[in-house]
């Protein structure tokens, strides 16, 4: 494949990677990206879940967790391998705890079903054999983390979470290291055309010609399938999330916990003093089935500020730790990007399509090539499998 050129739309953890890999294998990739540079958008901005589908424990069928569950145990040597360095400290040490929150669309016992339902499933895949089972907490136990009493059910859940952050600049930096990979960031993608071979359209004027395209977007990613001639999915959303990343002056010993099974939020303890935390509702700012939705958070800090108020002030109603992190806070950032899914509704609601989320992957019009990331830890996984395909 030497010297064929491929257009990357999105410089997020799927476009850097499939452009690594393909650089590899001799490829000349061009990264296409509309903010200054890449990984810079949801890539960097979230809590790094290596998802082996415990998440999803209102799929009945267990779709989702047998979709994601191969890209969540290859996500730690792909990236390593991807730049070269290990990803030791950049992960949460502990299994993480999901509470059950009494409202949630799934009842305690039902979530204990399906969580050991998932763990037989990860357990039984290549590699996931040293994985254990999910624990449900003793009732003393689960008292001494939380005294909530909208917190009915607790579980231990072997799966862990990566500092995307950190991740985002050792991806950025192995991307500008390696000389085959040309990028072209601050060009935002309006659509594509084909001739004899494709070309990428820009509000500056037109790229190419490219003997391949890959559309990587989330942001913008429906417009530009549509120029190539791809039919619309039957179901998506667009949501911009903005999450808490919180750096403590000193060591302080909380939890990583997810309250689920609903709009509900997390925390991320990566090293005791650098922290992930998200409440959906405060988080969540927007919310669309447009094509291409243009929505921005408003600018300012007081807007920043209200919704870190908000979501640790909710988070704390179920976390007491969550009052020493914003006394021992010495940074606070509140940031975030657009997410895109194959999938729409309510998280209140139990029948929305947002809790089956194995709607993911590759779809191909000749040499144009969608890839609908699905979840972040199952990025390079993806991108090693197309970059072969397109090899």
């Amino acid at each position: 494949m030497t010297g064929r050129s491929v257009a990357i739309l999105g410089g997020g953890i799927m476009g850097s990677a499939l452009a690594l890999f393909l650089a590899r294998r001799g490829a000349s990739p061009v990264i296409f990206e509309q903010m200054p540079e890449i990984m810079a958008g949801a890539s960097r901005w979230n809590e790094g879940k290596i998802h082996l589908g415990y998440m999803y424990s209102a799929d009945a069928s267990l779709d989702t967790a047998r979709r994601v569950i191969a890209g969540g145990l290859a996500f730690v040597p792909l990236v390593e391998d991807l730049i070269e360095t290990s990803l030791s400290g950049l992960m949460t040490e502990g299994d993480d705890v999901f509470l059950c929150h009494a409202t949630s669309v799934v009842p305690p016992d039902l979530m204990a079903q399906r969580l050991d339902a998932v763990a037989a499933l990860v357990r039984a895949h290549p590699g996931g054999g040293g994985h254990g089972a999910a624990r449900r907490f003793g009732m003393a136990e689960l008292a001494r983390l939380t005294g909530s009493p909208a917190i009915v059910a607790g579980f231990h859940v072997p799966e862990r979470s990566v500092q995307t952050r950190a991740v985002a600049d050792l991806l950025r930096a192995a991307v500008e290291a390696d000389g085959r990979i040309r990028l072209c960031c601050g060009r935002r993608v309006v659509g594509v055309e084909q001739g004899a071979r494709w070309r990428v359209l820009t509000p500056e004027g037109a790229e190419g010609p490219f003997d391949c395209v890959v559309n990587a977007l989330w942001q913008g990613r429906l417009p530009v399938d549509v120029s190539a001639g791809l039919p619309l999915p039957a179901d998506w959303s667009q949501r911009y999330r903005l999450a808490v990343f919180l750096r403590t002056r000193r060591h302080v010993d909380a939890p990583g916990a997810v309250i689920a099974a609903g709009p509900f939020g997390d925390i991320k303890n990566y090293n005791g003093r650098d922290f992930y935390l998200s409440w959906y509702p405060a988080g969540l700012q927007h919310e669309s089935r447009d094509l291409d939705p243009q929505w921005t958070p408003p600018a300012g800090g007081g807007f920043d500020a209200q919704v870190a108020s908000d979501s640790l002030a909710a988070l704390e109603a179920f976390l007491p730790q969550v009052a020493e992190l914003r006394a021992e806070a010495e940074s606070i950032i509140v940031a975030g990007g657009w997410v895109y899914a194959a999938a729409s509704g309510s998280l209140a609601d139990p029948a929305a399509t947002i809790h089956r989320r194995a709607d993911f992957g590759i779809t191909r019009r000749g040499s144009y090539v969608s890839v609908d990331t699905g979840k972040y830890s199952t990025a390079p996984w993806l991108a090693q499998r197309l970059a072969a395909e397109i090899a």
